[in-house]
């Protein structure tokens, strides 16, 4: 069962690489992208929105989010995603949950290291 972290802030440094790890392989959260036109999430708008969604839940940024392309707006796609801290790389999934006009919704689940 996916744990959600509290959005507590914490300096960098305090930080050692494997509990950052740690934190990010925690992280699940929901986000939503308001869209025009179309339901796609960009690619680099989804790596954006993902990066701060999980920089508020751990409280430390990623080094970078990568993700293969934009995401469909329908309900049910899913996408895996790299998130990269350090030397340390997780896989993560994006689900799109529905949407509301031109918002997609979705969830991100990083893997367990």
């Amino acid at each position: 069962m996916p744990v959600l972290l509290s959005a507590r802030r914490r300096s960098a440094r305090a930080l050692s690489a494997s509990a950052l790890v740690l934190g990010f392989a925690l992280a699940a959260s929901a986000c939503s992208v308001s869209i025009g036109g179309s339901p796609v999430v960009e690619e680099a708008e989804l790596e954006n929105s993902i990066k701060h969604t999980l920089t508020d839940q751990v409280g430390v940024a990623p080094d970078a989010i990568d993700c293969p392309g934009d995401l469909r707006g329908k309900e049910g796609t899913t996408m895996r995603c790299t998130l990269t801290a350090g030397a340390d790389t997780l896989g993560l999934t994006v689900t799109v949950t529905g949407t509301d006009g031109d918002t997609v919704n979705y969830d991100v689940q990083v893997d367990e290291s």
